[in-house]
């Protein structure tokens, strides 16, 4: 079995941010020479997670609307309150709801996912 491992930076403007990471995806598979197989794209930061949604605007903002209304932010949260300075606590939460990684299958050298 091969495993190839990169590590990808994604700049985060702070709020609710939704980012299209796929082309860094693809990029990072065309690179390792496999050709099937699985990848997992893992974030190793609590406050942040990752999924797999339509490439769309509407989804995007919609997206970001669920998630402020789900989880908003509020300085009630005790993370907040516990810890002098902090106001992600509802960050935190939305990574425990979301999950850190997603896997997706790849064959003859491309991810498989759907639009």
């Amino acid at each position: 079995m091969s495993v190839h491992t990169v590590s990808l930076t994604i700049r985060m403007e702070g709020g609710t941010q939704v980012d299209n990471i796929t082309k860094s995806v693809a990029d990072a598979l065309a690179g390792s020479n496999l050709t099937a197989g699985i990848v997992t794209v893992f974030v190793k930061h609590t406050t942040a997670s990752v999924m797999i949604i339509e490439d769309e605007p509407g989804i995007r903002a919609d997206t970001k609307t669920f998630w402020d209304r789900l989880v908003p932010p509020d300085a009630r949260w005790q993370h907040n309150r516990v810890n002098p300075g902090e106001d992600n606590g509802h960050s935190h939460l939305r990574g425990q709801l979301q999950g850190p990684s997603v896997t997706i299958p790849f064959a003859a050298g491309a991810l498989l996912l759907g639009t």
